[in-house]
């Protein structure tokens, strides 16, 4: 089972990292500490590293997919969402203790998309 460490916002989709790799900025892969800090150019570079080696990785791409849409890049966040959604759901444990699929926080992630939509109409 896969570990999600934080949220970047209550409702909004989840920052995922290995459990295996719950110490050290420096070795934190899918951009954790970065994301936690708000340093989300730096986050972005090192999901955008780790993508090109883990092309299919459900962290690599759900956490890409939170930085898009904190940063207002939301065609880019649904598409990773969406591609997500094609791959083979894997469980995750999120840092509130909960188990979530994969799939479930891509389609939350594109529900929060879809309703600032909704509210900028």
């Amino acid at each position: 089972m896969r570990f999600a460490i934080a949220s970047i916002v209550l409702a909004a989709p989840f920052a995922l990292a290995s459990a295996a790799q719950a110490q050290g900025a420096e070795t934190q892969p899918y951009a954790h500490a970065a994301i936690q800090s708000g340093d989300y150019a730096l986050a972005e570079r090192k999901l955008l590293a780790e993508q090109r080696i883990f092309p299919g990785k459900p962290e690599v791409l759900l956490n890409l997919a939170a930085i898009y849409t904190k940063t207002g890049r939301h065609a880019e966040a649904r598409a990773l969402y969406n591609r997500v959604l094609t791959l083979e759901a894997v469980k995750m444990d999120l840092v509130d203790g909960e188990v979530a699929a994969s799939h479930l926080i891509a389609a939350r992630g594109l529900n929060q998309l879809d309703g600032a939509r909704q509210a900028a109409r």
